[in-house]
């Protein structure tokens, strides 16, 4: 795994245009990427907590993400579970470099 102060290109703005979610892998690791409404870009492990549903299948709806698996319900903004409260994504940071999206991979950062 990359160390912390690596950057990994992912995507551009024109994969993942605002209000949508997609799935990249990095190092055969599944990367969800969320563009919200306003411009801000947010990375999490690509599979659900609960059970290892790959969340890029879910539905968004008012920047919750609700889990295709079991429902569970996650803030893209937080990680932050919204249903179940006690459980949130691993978290990832994003840089952006023009329309280039990068991340650092985080050693189980929590929102």
């Amino acid at each position: 795994m990359p160390d912390a102060d690596t950057w990994i290109p992912v995507a551009t703005l024109d994969d993942l245009w605002e209000g949508e979610v997609i799935e990249v892998a990095v190092e055969d690791r599944p990367i969800l990427l969320a563009h919200l409404p306003g411009g801000e870009i947010r990375a999490y492990d690509g599979l659900c907590p609960h059970a290892g549903f790959p969340l890029v299948d879910g539905e968004v709806t008012d920047g919750v993400l609700t889990c295709p698996a079991h429902s569970w319900e996650f803030d893209l903004e937080s990680g932050a579970g919204v249903n179940p409260s006690t459980c949130t994504l691993n978290r990832h940071q994003v840089r952006l470099d023009g329309d280039r999206i990068a991340i650092s991979l985080s050693q189980g950062e929590s929102a």
